[in-house]
């Protein structure tokens, strides 16, 4: 055979395997695509269903931070009644009045909203069908241990949603509506607007919670080190406590203790995980050696 004929007959074989990685990559972009179809399917459930009951949502859950009998305001006048905090911390009055713009813009709120709520409920069922795509991939050692990943995923976004709806959202609306440059500027708010700070907040802190998955894998791929986190804690106060005052555009320190606590905590959280990979690739690496 000459070399020539060889030469082809390697090339050939080499297209073909060339040809066998782009099917199955286009195989595995088939397979991630109905996995999103099918979480897109149950968001599109969660927001008909929203839509469908929206009297309740719109009443109680998206004007709930607008009302003085909102839990948070009920519980700051618990509070500041038994440990004598003064009249300022029980909130009596929301001032400001919300108003449409738009011919559309009651009906956008609907959609909208119907579909922020068929996002947030729907996470979870996401959540599921993105693991259901990696682990095939994942060795059985791998998969074990990130097997409760759905689980503490979906756990920590909810309870970030429901600390930035009972925390963030009512203290950062409550300063908002009471400052004013002015008396002669009276607050009159388009519900766009309204509905845009309360859904920022209450999404943005659901993903800020996330921070001990993303922590636990990026320890996984040694990016993250619990020395490296260690030693950056005390930049790491100074960030949350800048997310803090942002998120919460008011000088109570009191308020801003509240919201940043909760991220000290992930932040040590994380580190305990990240020690913990660590911990785990070191046994490996002697096992091996």
């Amino acid at each position: 055979m000459s070399e020539r004929t060889q030469n082809l007959i390697e090339t050939i074989k080499q297209k073909g395997k060339n040809i066998e990685a782009e099917m199955s990559f286009f195989d595995h972009l088939e397979v991630l695509r109905w996995h999103l179809i099918r979480a897109s399917v149950a968001i599109v459930v969660f927001t008909v269903l929203a839509f469908v009951y929206y009297d309740f949502i719109f009443d109680t859950i998206i004007m709930g931070p607008k009302s003085p009998s909102f839990w948070t305001y009920r519980m700051m006048c618990i509070i500041g009644d038994k440990f004598n905090l003064g009249p300022d911390f029980c909130i009596k009055e929301i001032p400001f009045n919300i108003i449409n713009t738009d011919m559309a813009g009651q009906f956008t709120l609907q959609m909208n909203s119907s579909l922020i709520i068929g996002l947030v409920l729907g996470i979870p069922y996401l959540l599921y069908e993105l693991w259901r795509f990696i682990k095939p991939g994942l060795t059985e050692l791998e998969a074990k241990s990130a097997s409760g990943f759905v689980f503490y995923a979906s756990l920590l976004f909810m309870l970030g949603v429901l600390f930035g709806y009972y925390i963030i959202s009512p203290l950062s609306i409550n300063f908002l509506a009471n400052y004013k440059v002015s008396q002669v500027i009276q607050n009159q708010i388009t519900i766009d607007s309204y509905l845009s700070s309360v859904a920022t907040l209450t999404l943005g802190t659901g993903v800020v919670f996330e921070l001990p998955i993303i922590i636990y894998i990026l320890s996984k791929i040694g990016i993250m080190t619990p020395a490296f986190m260690r030693s950056s804690r005390r930049y790491a106060i100074v960030i949350i406590l800048i997310i803090a005052a942002v998120v919460t555009p008011t000088p109570d320190i009191l308020t801003m203790m509240t919201v940043s606590f909760p991220l000290f905590i992930l932040y040590e959280i994380s580190i305990l995980i990240s020690a913990r990979v660590d911990k785990k690739r070191q046994r490996e690496i002697m096992g091996k050696g």
